[in-house]
Parts: C-alpha cells; structure tokens; sequence
C-alpha cells in the first residue's frame, strides 16, 4: 500500500514539473522574440535615420550649388542681379561678411608691395549632424589657394568640419593671368591681372528653414599698379594669404637691356548675398 502511494505521489510530481516546464518555455520563447523584434526596429530606425541625413546632406549640396550658380550669373556685371530659394535642410545657413582675410602681394625678389588687404567673406551652411564622411570632399574647384591655370575656377564650394557640425562653405580665391603688351619707351610692357570676388558686403544672416536668397553685383572696381624696372627680372610672384593659407604663382616677365614695365591690374567684383524680400 505504501509502495503504491508513492508511485503516485511521484507521478503527480512528474507532471506538476512538465506543467511547469511549459509557461517557462514559452516566457524564454517570448523573450528571445522580443530581443530580435528590438534589435531589427533598432537596426531599421537607424537605416532609416542614415537615409534621411544623407538625402538633407545631398539637398543642401544642391541648394548652395544653386547660390553658387545664381553668384555666377551675376559677378562681373555691376547692377545685375538674381535670386534663388535655399529649401529647409535642417541646417542653418550663415552669412559671414568678415571671414576670410585676404592679403595679396607682388614681388620680384627686388620690390615688395601689398595691393589687397581685405576680408572678402563668405556664405556656409552648417548640417544638423555631428558628422559627414564627406568631410574634406570639393564640390567645385580644388584646395588651391591662388590659381593662374587656364580653364581654372575662383569658386571654392567644399565641406570642412565647423566648431560644432560639419558646414558646406562657399568662398572665391584670386586669381591671376598675364599678357604682353607691346613696347613704351624700348621697354616690354607686361601685364598681369589679378581677380578677386568680394563678398564682405552681404548681409549678416544665420536663418533655418526655407529661405528666399537674392544675389546681386553692386560693382567691379580697377586699380593700377605700375613698375616701370630698369632691369629685367625673369619672373613676378604673386603671393597670396587667403584665411591664414599662403601659396604663390609666378608669371614670366618679358624685358631686355632696358629694363621692362609690369601693370599690376586688381580687378575687384564687389557681390552681396541678402535675404530676398518678395
């Protein structure tokens, strides 16, 4: 009889832990459905967030291309002007009237004089994201400082990291051309150009959103810088500091027992960027 009960008592204990065994099995069933159901959501937000940083990142390229384009139409003709819509990127576009000092100078190893010392600003487009991998990356025209190639741009459009987020900058650097000129009193005359787009007089702006832009051209003023060398000196550096970055280039000078004469010409396109008011 004893023998008995216990067979059943353990019987009954056998079934109570299978009872047991299966709400246990299907709570670990349930967490481990969770685990993978947060860890995909997770994983799709993310995906997600990464479209979308990178679909604002490549609109506001666009849209500060288009300021760039709507600058072109205008510089070189005082008067004219044009005007644009920078769509809302979810950054902050910022004008920056002050930045970008700008020192020229000419030199043959002989005589030394600075033609340019000025800011000539600038136009940036700080991104909402603490990073881009495009950092470093030129959209138009290279790293250059100074150009004098032929086919080159002035235009710099390129993204640098800022203080806090990364910025898409548009700024113009000089450049420089040479040609001969015949002869004025036995001497070759040689004359070098110099352009330089000046942006220090836009209006101070830091908005957000959609924002109506207008470009415009207010002058292109010459100035006249003449040597008139009773030697002969092979070359003229032009050597450029634009935002505490120094390059030079150096153009070839004609002359003979002589001397020669060098026109310096700086040639100023004095743009503004403003909020357009409709």
């Amino acid at each position: 009889m004893i023998t008995k009960r216990l067979k059943q008592r353990t019987a009954r204990f056998r079934v109570s832990k299978k009872a047991l065994a299966i709400p246990i099995t299907f709570l670990m069933l349930f967490a481990s459905l969770f685990v993978v159901i947060s860890i995909t959501y997770y994983f799709a937000v993310s995906k997600v967030n990464a479209n979308s940083q990178m679909l604002k990142i490549s609109s506001a390229k666009q849209n500060m291309n288009t300021v760039e384009q709507t600058l072109q139409y205008v510089v070189w003709q005082p008067g004219s002007s044009k005007t644009c819509e920078f769509n809302d990127c979810g950054g902050t576009l910022k004008t920056e009237p002050s930045a970008n000092q700008l020192t020229i100078n000419v030199t043959d190893d002989t005589f030394y004089e600075v033609i340019f010392n000025s800011s000539i600003g600038g136009l940036i487009y700080e991104l909402p994201y603490s990073e881009t991998s495009d950092t470093g990356l030129f959209l138009k025209g290279t790293s250059q400082v100074v150009e004098n190639k032929s086919g080159s741009i002035m235009t710099q459009l390129y993204i640098e990291s800022g203080e806090e987020h990364p910025e898409i900058v548009l700024r113009y650097r000089p450049m420089v051309s040479s040609a001969t000129g015949g002869t004025e009193n036995g001497k070759p005359v040689n004359n070098v150009r110099i352009y330089v787009v000046n942006l220090n007089s836009s209006q101070n702006l830091e908005l957000m959103g959609k924002i109506p832009i207008k470009t415009s051209c207010l002058s292109a003023e010459t100035s006249v810088n003449s040597y008139n060398l009773s030697y002969s000196p092979t070359s003229l550096t032009v050597q450029v500091t634009l935002s505490e970055r120094q390059a030079q280039v150096s153009v070839p000078i004609s002359g003979n027992e002589n001397g020669t004469i060098i026109n310096v010409e700086l040639v100023v396109c004095n743009a503004k960027i403003e909020r357009w008011k409709r």
